[in-house]
């Protein structure tokens, strides 16, 4: 819960923007070098170019550039680690129920590429004559070349389970140099702290708690520790509860939660890292670039990869920094 330290009519041009009294934080910098452009991550392996989760997605994302693959994983039925995000399988397949009611086996034959529309009008649904099955962690680790980093978004619960099957699947592949876990929920944190050679981004609510009370305040209280992964959405909207002597007031805000501001805070330390997720238009990659965030989280490498491709070449490759004017 936040009280807010503007007047609430200022409510969302704050969050939209940057904070009241930002100015109390450092500004990066305005210029950004076409050499170290946001790096592109797959979401989903790339869920708006090929059905998400799959090996075909993973294939494309390789092909389209990306400099990461992020995956969902869920457990089957019989312990193994597998890709997939929806609760239910109808969700994007031609099968019922939950991930958890099938074995890696039965999963290995299920469509998930069964609700992709393709762009092609004359063949709306490409992937039902030509399916694309779910796949394992270990099949998906083994399609990705060991060059290129992986982070897994856990989302079964509870997490112990999966922690304890994701870790041994990591240690079978000689995969925990390359690999970033990530979850919506903090229990993941706690249980992959058995595992020292874990990788982990903070908690969701750790970097969202931080990002609106910098919004709001223009301060920085509590950055980041040092070498902190950090992942939370570049535009969402927010409900901000205010607390009244005759009672409280909620305010929905469409809110972009990285600025100026808020990427001082989390650079307050060294080598913290910054994904800024759903990042799918030009527009929003050049204000990542400007603003100096590590990655960005996109739906569609293919696309995103001929954006960066251009700006790259509209500051002259490696030699110019971009100009940003206001894009931040």
């Amino acid at each position: 819960m936040f009280r807010s330290v503007c007047a609430a009519s200022a409510l969302s041009a704050v969050l939209l923007v940057s904070a009241c009294g930002a100015g109390s934080a450092a500004q990066p910098s305005v210029e950004a070098s076409a050499s170290t452009l946001p790096r592109i991550v797959a979401h989903r392996g790339g869920t708006a170019d090929a059905p998400e989760n799959t090996l075909e997605a993973i294939r494309l994302a390789i092909a389209n550039h990306a400099d990461a693959i992020w995956l969902t994983v869920q457990l089957s039925m019989d312990g193994v680690p597998v890709l997939y995000r929806p609760a239910d399988l109808s969700a994007l397949t031609d099968a019922k129920g939950p991930v958890a009611s099938h074995t890696a086996a039965q999963l290995a034959h299920i469509n998930a590429g069964w609700t992709f529309k393709g762009s092609d009008g004359g063949n709306p649904y490409p992937y039902r004559a030509h399916p694309a099955y779910i796949p394992t962690l270990s099949e998906a680790l083994r399609a990705i070349p060991a060059h290129i980093p992986v982070m897994l978004d856990m989302k079964a619960t509870p997490a112990e389970p999966q922690a304890q099957a994701v870790a041994r699947v990591l240690t079978e592949e000689d995969a925990w140099s390359r690999v970033t876990i990530y979850s919506t929920d903090a229990a993941y944190q706690r249980s992959f702290a058995a595992y020292p050679q874990a990788r982990l981004f903070e908690s969701r609510d750790a970097t969202r708690l931080r990002l609106v009370r910098t919004l709001l305040s223009g301060k920085c209280d509590d950055a980041p520790a040092a070498h902190t992964w950090t992942a939370f959405e570049l535009h969402r909207l927010l409900k901000i509860k205010e607390e009244f002597t005759l009672g409280e007031g909620l305010s929905e805000v469409n809110a972009t939660l990285w600025t100026p501001a808020t990427v001082a805070c989390f650079r307050q330390q060294p080598d913290v890292r910054i994904v800024a997720i759903a990042v799918n238009n030009a527009d929003d990659y050049r204000a990542m670039a400007c603003l100096g965030v590590d990655a960005v989280l996109s739906d569609s490498p293919r696309q995103m990869s001929a954006i960066r491709a251009s700006l790259a070449a509209s500051s002259g490759g490696q030699r110019k920094p971009i100009e940003c004017g206001d894009a931040q």
